[in-house]
């Protein structure tokens, strides 16, 4: 099962912006826009849009109304302190400016003539991602000075799921061995403090729609869930993914460099959060939510957990042979 080619459903096209908003964008960008084209990758409300302008030169920006989407526009401005402290080298776009009237916020970027990785994963692109990520993680640890509070992870949900009958019903639906083995997740979730705890500045949403490839370089964009942590924290969240395409991770996580050394269970722990935030987020959608985002985050669920249940079984296979 693959991630969705098309992700958002909620985008607003730039002809809908309103007039104050457009203006505000391109007196950032000090010239004129003549063409705009949405983008289709995310989740989030609002616009998403790559930008041409009257002297031929390109941009991407973000906008959405907060008052409309309160959650949205609080990630906006999140990311936007995020994205103009972090420091030079980094691979991600560069923030050029931003525009808040108090309702709308925008953010402008420089745009990344790049394409997402392919779905499922090709061996040689998500060999590029993989080595990115150490060098992001050199680049980020000690975590830059940030000029915004972080938010916590978006990791852990079992017990969130333990409060919630009719979620934890659907849980029973589409993960019955998951609610089966609840008890185990749920203590692995009791050490999520402890599996969390580090000095890199994580992105914290590390997924294939979140990361663009050059014929150079990895860039990694949207970053309004970052977080400090370990520096392998990406890294398993993205194998994660890989999962999903049918892929076995534990040979890249066996080899890569920022897990060596990194005590199993702290990253069984991870994996076990992640499919936690992912699934309780899905089972807790009512019938407002946007079907390709709860799609999206049970398939991502899912393929962690077969990841962690392979995990095990191939640590009680390696004992038994002991």
């Amino acid at each position: 099962m693959p991630l969705p080619s098309h992700t958002g459903s909620r985008r607003i096209p730039w002809e809908s912006l309103p007039r104050p908003v457009k203006a505000g964008i391109e007196n950032v960008l000090q010239g004129t826009v003549t063409a705009a084209t949405s983008q289709q990758g995310g989740f989030s409300d609002g616009l998403a849009v790559r930008l041409e302008l009257s002297d031929g030169r390109r941009a991407f920006a973000k906008a959405v109304d907060t008052v409309a989407a309160t959650a949205v526009g609080a990630f906006h401005r999140r990311e936007g302190a995020v994205a103009a402290a972090l420091p030079p080298g980094v691979p991600v776009p560069r923030l050029l400016g931003t525009y808040d009237d108090g309702e709308w916020v925008a953010l402008v970027f420089e745009d990344i003539d790049g394409t997402l990785p392919a779905q499922p994963w090709r061996e040689s692109e998500l060999e590029r991602v993989l080595d990115a990520l150490t060098g992001l993680a050199e680049r980020l640890t000690p975590a830059p000075r940030l000029p915004v509070v972080l938010p916590a992870p978006r990791l852990g949900g079992w017990e969130r799921l333990t409060n919630h009958p009719r979620a934890l019903a659907k849980l029973t639906e589409i993960a019955p061995r998951a609610a089966r083995e609840l008890d185990m997740h749920l203590s692995l979730e009791a050490r999520l403090g402890e599996a969390t705890a580090g000095d890199t500045l994580t992105h914290g949403d590390l997924y294939p729609f979140n990361v663009l490839l050059t014929d150079d370089r990895v860039v990694v964009v949207d970053w309004p869930h970052a977080w400090i942590g370990p520096a392998h924290a990406d890294v398993v969240m993205l194998l994660g993914s890989v999962a999903l395409s049918g892929i076995n991770p534990e040979p890249y996580a066996a080899r890569h460099p920022l897990l060596t050394g990194v005590d199993p269970e702290a990253v069984d722990v991870l994996i076990s959060a992640q499919a936690g935030f992912l699934l309780a987020a899905a089972c807790s959608m009512d019938s407002t939510g946007d079907p390709r985002l709860e799609g999206m985050m049970t398939g991502l669920g899912l393929a962690s957990l077969r990841w962690l249940s392979a995990r095990g079984e191939n640590r009680r296979g390696e004992n038994r042979r002991g």
